[in-house]
């Protein structure tokens, strides 16, 4: 695998809500999210130590699912390196934008699945104030219950995987560590890294007879109890948990999935201390047959999981 430079990490997503002020409620008093700021139309919320101002920006919506998808460049240089090699794709370009409270410009285009993407360099760091001043000052903020550690990745839909795997690796420079191989020839899902994180982006196959359409966004916990506190803590709040506590097979992360108020599927994750160190690696391919074991205990994947998604669509195969 050759390694990728010009992009940090994922930085931020934006989620679309037609509930907003349940969505808001549930992200920050639920979920555990800190909220930045707000303007009319969006909350910009983080986690207890993302240092940006913002890594998920819910917007108000006549909808649901995923608004646009931002990278971080690593230098100024490199994001001007990344916008020649968008621009020269053949994928579709919507050219510089002003950026958000969040951060300074950002250069927009799009997947041919109909996901937005952006990548930008200039960001505007949080600075805590008050009772959020962290006690450890390699923090970015103080750690309050159980809440959610950082943004870590989020799954996006599309019908065909091999081209969105184009996409990655075209204007994101994105490698593939591990992927589905399904006995039809077709690729069934592709877990993507921009750095030596085992992956910040997926994307699995539509199954629902959607487009552009949003499978989940998941936060990072310190350590696999906190999922356990956090089960309990949905379950007091008449949170719809979706499947988990439990294993994936892929990726080895522990895991729980939830619905937020307005339908948007979220995650809270505990990938331990797996990284991928190894310049050299190979990517990891599961089969179908492995994927009918079900999940690293056993645990069948349920028919949602493959269906739903945001927004949502009346056809389901």
């Amino acid at each position: 695998m050759e390694l990728c430079h010009d992009i940090a990490h994922l930085a931020h997503v934006e989620m679309y809500t037609d509930k907003f002020e349940e969505s808001l409620d549930f992200f920050t008093r639920v979920y555990g999210l800190k909220l930045s700021g707000r303007d009319e139309n969006s909350a910009y919320l983080r986690a207890w130590d993302d240092y940006e101002y913002c890594s998920l920006k819910l917007t108000r919506s006549h909808t649901t699912g995923v608004g646009h998808i931002a990278y971080r460049a690593s230098s100024p240089e490199a994001l001007e390196r990344r916008v020649k090699a968008v621009e020269a794709s053949g994928y579709k370009v919507y050219g510089w934008i002003d950026g958000d409270p969040s951060h300074g410009r950002a250069f927009r285009f799009e997947d041919p699945f109909g996901h937005i993407f952006e990548i930008y360099w200039e960001t505007v760091k949080y600075r805590a104030a008050g009772e959020d001043v962290p006690a450890l000052k390699n923090t970015a903020s103080a750690f309050t219950g159980a809440a959610p550690r950082r943004l870590d990745h989020l799954n996006l839909l599309s019908s065909d995987v091999s081209e969105f795997r184009r996409f990655m690796q075209t204007c994101l420079g994105s490698r593939v560590t591990e992927m589905i191989q399904l006995d039809n020839g077709r690729i069934g899902g592709c877990w993507f890294t921009v750095n030596n994180k085992t992956y910040d982006l997926a994307c699995t196959e539509e199954h629902g007879g959607g487009v552009g359409r949003l499978h989940h966004v998941t936060y990072a916990t310190d350590q696999r109890e906190d999922i356990l506190r956090a089960a309990d803590v949905f379950l007091q709040n008449g949170v719809h948990i979706e499947t988990g506590p439990h294993k994936h097979a892929i990726q080895g992360t522990f895991f729980l999935y939830v619905w937020e108020p307005a339908g948007n599927r979220v995650e809270l994750a505990n990938a331990g201390a797996r990284l991928i160190l190894q310049p050299d690696c190979e990517t990891v391919v599961w089969t179908e047959s492995d994927r009918k074991k079900g999940q690293a205990w056993g645990l069948k994947t349920i028919e949602s999981f493959h269906t739903h998604g945001t927004p949502p669509v009346k056809k389901e195969h």
